[in-house]
């Protein structure tokens, strides 16, 4: 009763705190926000005070005075600098806990790698507690975005979810509410951005930016060689002999080639999950399929590659960017009836 009391003078919230962006749902209003996991913090007399958040202080990474550092305390899915999450998760959860008469504090559920370790969930839940959440709960990202992705999780019947996100790639078999077999691997868009980055050096002796990289991959972007994009791209950037900036191009034949490594690591997670998951439950993704989800979904020829490599039919989620925070928010929206799902690290 008094849970339930709580509930109503808050806005439960559900964060899906990733790699690349944050997304934060609150419970009966939906998705109310959307930003670069990126913080910008200034040195005044000594210490860093919090200047900047979300894409904001994404438009500074790289070009920063001395005074300031703009950054990502998130790096593979989990948190790489404790006092940047912190400053970040507060801002976030001010920005959508507009405040009621009487309101207190809010219940959030923030999304988990599968493959994280109990001190990496653990600084996740804490970084959320001081930042001003009542009560923490966790929930591991393959459950979240199959659930998001409308798979009957549930039912006594296996669902195989690939969620490609920017700094990891879960990989899950479900069923029955739980996750039966899952692989995560430290693989997502961040490391394509980082394999394009190393191709246009090594190639062209041309230095480039992540923000450039990541443009690189939405517009030209491939996996497979059969759905590449004709239009050839300009890119700027720095040459490592001369030092002085030149302009190269670049097709979306050089991004096969530039992101092959991480695309098969992608692959390889699929392959060595299905080959360890139980037959009973094997021939109901035979039936079934893939479900892909995340930003690296709408990588171009993703789903057919993976298509190729196992010989099941792929789909792509019908919002795979918010897979992973509409199935978290579904939890928070059904609390008492998904409450299994979540978990709290002790």
């Amino acid at each position: 009763m008094f849970s339930s009391l709580l509930s109503l003078l808050s806005n439960d919230i559900a964060i899906d705190l990733g790699t690349a962006n944050t997304l934060v749902y609150v419970r009966g209003k939906g998705i109310l926000l959307n930003e670069p996991s990126v913080v910008a913090l200034v040195d005044q007399k000594g210490s860093k005070v919090p200047y900047a958040f979300g894409a904001q202080a994404k438009m500074m990474l790289g070009k920063t005075p001395q005074d300031i550092t703009a950054f990502r305390p998130m790096r593979d899915g989990v948190i790489a600098d404790f006092r940047g999450a912190e400053e970040m998760i507060k801002h976030f959860i001010k920005t959508v806990h507009k405040q009621k008469p009487f309101a207190t504090k809010p219940l959030v559920i923030v999304c988990v790698p599968s493959g994280s370790t109990p001190v990496e969930r653990r600084a996740i839940q804490d970084a959320v507690e001081i930042a001003g959440a009542r009560e923490v709960y966790l929930i591991e990202e393959t459950m979240a975005a199959a659930i998001g992705a409308g798979l009957p999780v549930t039912e006594p019947t296996g669902s195989m979810i690939v969620d490609i996100g920017g700094g990891t790639t879960e990989v899950g078999v479900i069923s029955l509410g739980g996750v039966v077999q899952a692989k995560s691997i430290r693989v997502g868009g961040d490391a394509i951005d980082e394999s394009i980055i190393s191709y246009v050096k090594r190639n062209y002796n041309l230095l480039i930016g992540e923000s450039t990289a990541e443009k690189i991959k939405k517009e030209i972007g491939t996996a497979n060689i059969r759905e590449t994009n004709d239009s050839p791209m300009e890119v700027k950037g720095r040459d490592m002999i001369t030092g002085i900036p030149k302009e190269i191009i670049l097709t979306s034949a050089d991004m096969i080639e530039s992101i092959l490594e991480p695309v098969n690591q992608i692959v390889t997670a699929v392959k060595d999950v299905l080959e360890t998951a139980p037959p009973e439950l094997s021939a109901d993704i035979v039936d079934r399929g893939i479900m892909l989800t995340g930003g690296g979904a709408l990588l171009k020829g993703m789903d057919t590659v993976i298509n190729e490599a196992t010989g099941l039919q792929t789909f792509i989620a019908e919002e795979p960017l918010y897979s992973v925070v509409l199935g978290t928010g579904k939890v928070l929206d059904n609390f008492n009836q998904l409450k299994h799902v979540l978990f709290r690290q002790e």
